[in-house]
């Protein structure tokens, strides 16, 4: 019988869900995607046609990296789990820069990544030997949060979100965002420096990578930064968009504005994280997969060929958004190609490739 493990099963509608169908049949294999299904909407899953192997496939899959995209990863390990018996499938989550770490020592199989491999992860890779593809499974909006009980903060500039956040940020209360604002402390919240949501953040806000004031509680996992913000009168942080959504009944989005004066103000939504608008934070997902335990590794093939074709209903019911349609048909034509030897992996590809 496949085994999953993870070092933390988040308390996710998700999780909830499985725990509920975990003794039901899952859907019959040829069951389709649904066409008209709502980006972001979570619900049941409803798994792509997949055939296993007649004579069946044993092996180890490890998987490591971003918080953010674990969920999808792990509801796919769970799904894949109830279809393929002798499959053991470990999903951890250090963050996307602890994970590259794993993945460029050929720890690991699949690298979770919530921001595209680094130039040093790159040579870092190169330097151990480690080829890798990467695979885009859906889009994330970064999502800016307070408690439930803050109505005050409903819009930020992204010049003043870089103003609270930047290094030499000195703003420590609730008024000094807004001078009629309530006389509140706050209370910061974000993701760990491992973490490729913290990356793309400071890039995005502060216009450098890594560039972020530091008296802040940090971790890896979301879910901490959900209790630590909604359990905060002057809680405030940003963390990924589906743990926000799994969590409306106690922290409020805060919608985020091109324009100092707050003209234009976008909440992050599945609408507006996939056509752009919530900008900066919209970003894509990625899987990268080792090419040497690809071609090597039924038990690897098998797991990604069901994960890529279910990759945008993983996304949906984990609360994420589908990238579109090309980009998974893509995915699944350059995995196969990588399985059969035919493909290049992106390691080898030239920068203007």
């Amino acid at each position: 019988m496949s085994l999953l493990r993870s070092p933390l099963r988040h308390l996710t509608s998700y999780g909830v869900m499985l725990a509920l169908i975990a003794s039901f049949a899952i859907a019959p294999l040829g069951s389709a995607i649904a066409q008209d299904a709502t980006p972001g909407a979570g619900g049941e899953f409803d798994a792509a046609p997949y055939e296993a192997p007649a004579d069946g496939v044993e092996g180890e899959i490890v998987a490591d990296g971003s918080s953010t995209v674990f969920p999808i990863t792990q509801a796919a390990a769970e799904e894949f789990s109830n279809l393929v018996d002798g499959v053991d499938i470990t999903v951890d989550f250090s963050g996307t820069g602890g994970g590259f770490e794993r993945f460029c020592e050929g720890d690991t199989a699949i690298s979770n990544a919530s921001r595209a491999i680094s130039e040093d992860e790159v040579a870092i890779c190169a330097e151990n030997g480690v080829d890798y593809y990467e695979f885009e499974i859906a889009y994330d909006g970064i999502t800016v949060v307070v408690p439930e009980s803050n109505t005050e903060l409903t819009c930020i500039s992204v010049e003043t979100l870089g103003a609270v956040w930047g290094p030499d940020s000195e703003i420590t209360n609730l008024n000094q965002i807004n001078a009629e604002f309530a006389d509140v402390e706050l209370d910061l919240y974000g993701p760990g420096t491992d973490s490729g949501t913290f990356d793309y953040f400071t890039d995005a806000i502060n216009g450098e990578e890594g560039l972020s004031r530091e008296d802040y509680t940090p971790s890896e996992d979301d879910q901490v930064l959900v209790q630590g913000v909604s359990g905060s009168d002057g809680g405030f942080g940003y963390f990924g968009y589906s743990y926000y959504a799994e969590n409306e009944d106690i922290l409020n989005a805060v919608a985020v504005a091109q324009s100092p004066d707050l003209s234009d103000c976008v909440l992050p939504s599945p609408e507006t994280i996939q056509d752009g608008t919530y900008a900066p934070l919209s970003r894509p997902l990625y899987l990268y997969v080792n090419a040497q335990q690809l071609r090597e590794s039924p038990a690897l093939q098998e797991f990604m060929r069901f994960y890529l074709a279910n990759a945008e209903e993983l996304a949906l019911v984990a609360d994420y958004i589908g990238s579109p349609a090309d980009v998974y048909d893509t995915a699944v034509e350059d995995l196969e190609a990588a399985i059969d030897g035919t493909g290049t992996p992106d390691s080898q590809a030239t920068p203007d490739a």
